[in-house]
């Protein structure tokens, strides 16, 4: 048995004659944060929507605490949907709701909770994040870029889930910014002592949040290990991508 939280097992995904996942394999240790890399088109959000059950793999095991999820009927998997937290890349945020109402979401909506509850649940994590308690009055229109950011992480939160999922967490915001969101999803992962699985590109987000760190390639991990091994890798194709170098074993077409 697997100490893992999560699990990945020979994880495939193709669309038509398109093969996206090749049999991905990979494994997050509990109360551990794995950053998944890699280029556009690697696969690296197919798999993460094939382990939220946004997609069905068409081969393959996917394991939350060592049970297999795929076989799992409605009631299976809305209790496995109560141990999920999602910061979403584009903050995904309800337009016509108020602040408090989107970060209440999942309490509401998907645990039943009172109203009243669930909003003091809400401004309480709106607080956690950084901003006032009155901005869960607001709309998301009425805030910047960064404020939508920190309202998703604390939506992301507010159930307080065994594992939160990220993607792409720092696009679209200034190199300062996503640093503060980057700091906070430490804390706040810390604090819940949560399982974390975020795929980006960005490596200054890679250095921050993560205690492992695996790149995926052509739909395979080619190579995982700790954040800290990361400049000492041995692989060119990690070596070429956390640098940014055009020339290397991974080209890109221009069309």
């Amino acid at each position: 048995m697997s100490d893992a939280k999560l699990q990945l097992i020979g994880v495939k995904k193709a669309f038509g004659s398109k093969k996206v996942l090749q049999g991905v394999d990979l494994e997050v240790p509990t109360g551990k944060s794995l950053v998944v890399i890699g280029g556009s088109g690697t696969g690296k959000s197919v798999m993460l929507k094939c382990v939220l059950g946004l997609m069905y793999p068409d081969e393959g095991t996917i394991m939350v605490d060592n049970q297999d999820i795929r076989g799992l009927d409605t009631k299976g998997r809305e209790r496995l949907m109560q141990k999920f937290g999602m910061l979403f890349q584009g903050g995904a945020l309800f337009d016509s709701m108020k602040v408090w109402e989107n970060v209440a979401f999942g309490l509401v909506q998907g645990r039943g909770m009172d109203r009243k509850k669930a909003q003091d649940i809400a401004i309480e994590k709106i607080v956690s994040v950084g901003l006032k308690a009155e901005t869960g009055d607001l709309y998301p229109a009425e805030l910047s870029g960064g404020m939508q950011k920190r309202v998703g992480l604390a939506r992301a939160v507010a159930a307080s889930p065994e594992i939160i999922f990220f993607d792409e967490p720092t696009t679209g915001l200034d190199p300062i910014m996503a640093d503060v969101i980057n700091k906070l999803i430490v804390e706040q992962v810390k604090d819940l002592g949560a399982t974390a699985l975020s795929i980006t590109h960005d490596m200054a987000s890679v250095r921050t949040i993560a205690d492992y760190v695996a790149m995926i390639h052509e739909g395979t991990i080619i190579w995982t290990g700790p954040v800290e091994d990361l400049d000492d890798s041995g692989s060119e194709y990690v070596e070429q991508f956390i640098h940014g170098r055009a020339d290397g074993p991974i080209t890109r077409r221009v069309a």
